[in-house]
């Protein structure tokens, strides 16, 4: 069985190098330099993908939060007031679309309603990627597979039954699932890791993980256990304002993320013993055999 995905010019797979996505999300707090600077670290880490968050407002706050009010960068207002400041528009994600294209890095959004998938589609993406809070919203998961694209399933929060559920709505083909735990930051007790063998066992696609932990050393564990996709978030400073920056990655170790990646890519192996030829020397010194 082969459980391969394509997403824009790279296929992913068991055979084929881990994914690294950089998820900037809202870590640029509505402004689109630091965004662009988040770019520029991502691509300069090696990462292969960024990735934003793209939501309604109006369709995705509940009622009930959006009068609530909050202290912010720009002042004590309401949470609608919130998260309509740090939503990018058409005109940021055009610069968004030329400048990741000018530093050759891929990008792509969690998309949290269908008025957010027709928003991003005119930008012709390379996948889509199911929040973990959408993952039981069946009429967003068929409008993006109407689209014909790539999706990416986070698993976040969810129980077996969702999963299963949300997979037999979509398909297995074209689908890659992230196993995740949505808590910022999670603590190593429930990252649950071997969850990727479960998914691996469960269903024919790749899997991958979605991690919100503090440190690298989970990441990387994750690729050891058979993830082809690893997804952190990306910040400037993990003192910035905003819920996900203590769960993010500054610049220097999201270089260090992909690097000790790449180095267990090629420690792996293929699983066969071998002699090789830079133990003959010490085989013909040491190797004893019995009379």
């Amino acid at each position: 069985m082969t459980r391969e995905i394509t997403i824009g010019n790279r296929r992913i797979g068991e055979e084929h190098p881990v994914y690294v996505v950089a998820e900037i999300g809202i870590n640029h707090n509505g402004d689109l330099e630091a965004a662009k600077q988040l770019i520029d670290a991502a691509a300069a880490a090696g990462a292969d993908a960024v990735k934003f968050q793209k939501r309604t407002p109006e369709l995705c706050v509940p009622e009930d939060q959006r009068e609530k009010m909050r202290q912010t960068p720009w002042g004590y207002i309401t949470y609608m007031e919130y998260r309509e400041r740090v939503e990018f528009g058409e005109e940021e994600y055009r610069e968004i679309d030329r400048y990741s294209r000018e530093k050759g890095i891929a990008w792509f959004v969690s998309v949290w309603d269908i008025q957010s998938v027709d928003f991003i589609e005119s930008f012709d993406p390379v996948c889509y990627k199911v929040p973990s809070a959408s993952l039981t919203e069946h009429s967003l998961l068929q409008h993006i597979r109407s689209t014909g694209r790539p999706i990416i399933l986070s698993t976040g929060m969810s129980t077996m039954e969702q999963i299963h559920e949300s997979v037999q709505l979509v398909g297995t083909d074209d689908l890659l699932i992230t196993h995740a735990t949505s808590t910022y930051p999670c603590e190593p007790e429930e990252l649950n890791l071997r969850m990727v063998l479960t998914l691996l066992d469960k269903y024919p696609c790749p899997i991958g993980y979605s991690g919100h932990e503090v440190g690298l050393v989970p990441s990387v564990a994750a690729v050891t256990l058979g993830a082809c996709l690893v997804e952190r978030h990306i910040t400037l400073d993990r003192a910035m304002w905003g819920s996900d920056q203590a769960a993010s990655v500054e610049p220097g170790g999201f270089r260090r993320l992909v690097k000790y990646i790449r180095v267990i890519e090629r420690a792996l192996g293929d699983g066969e013993k071998k002699v090789y030829e830079s133990e003959l020397s010490s085989l013909s010194k040491l190797r004893r055999f019995s009379e």
